[in-house]
């Protein structure tokens, strides 16, 4: 009996270290880090002028709460709504870092740029085929300055991000096409 009380307190006390250890890791990757936009609300639509069906240029994004020991700053953008999966728009990485606070220019290029699945090496607006998607704005920093060729993919990019990721932060947009000429 004395065996069964110490075995289950002692896996009491391991699922609890490990629950705290979920939140405490969950809570340093969010490290305080904002991601927002002044042309769009998180959860709202994107203006079609950053979009396929306008001007096709990036949105301009203020990053705030960057982390104390920040090196290098990286984004992706995509499109989980896709029909054939998960759609990339754009990657970015090398970003210089600011302190505490960094705002992306509109249609500015603030790094070195990935391939996205457009299979070109710049921002790919939204432009779904059809309904209402959701495209995220995911901003990664980093302990360290990646130095990777131009080019590479989102995948390669997560895979050179492990274990180097201080903190991070997401801004999600959404749009529909419009099919109109004019731009808002």
């Amino acid at each position: 009996m004395n065996k069964k009380i110490i075995f289950l307190a002692i896996v009491t006390f391991l699922i609890l270290g490990a629950i705290a250890h979920g939140f405490a890791v969950r809570r340093a990757e969010g490290g305080g880090m904002n991601l927002t936009s002044p042309e769009f609300k998180h959860n709202g639509f994107i203006p079609s002028k950053f979009t396929c069906e306008g001007l096709d240029i990036s949105p301009t994004l203020v990053i705030e709460g960057i982390p104390e020991g920040t090196k290098s700053l990286a984004l992706i953008m995509d499109d989980p709504d896709a029909p054939m999966g998960t759609w990339v728009h754009w990657v970015v990485y090398d970003i210089p870092p600011a302190i505490n606070r960094l705002t992306l220019e509109k249609n500015s290029i603030p790094g070195k740029q990935g391939k996205n699945n457009f299979g070109r090496i710049n921002y790919g607006g939204p432009c779904p085929p059809s309904g209402t998607h959701r495209y995220f704005f995911k901003i990664y920093a980093l302990d360290i300055a990646l130095n990777l060729k131009e080019g590479i993919s989102k995948g390669a990019l997560e895979k050179a991000m492990e274990g180097h990721i201080l903190g991070r932060a997401e801004l999600i947009g959404l749009y529909k096409k419009q099919n109109t000429s004019s731009l808002q």
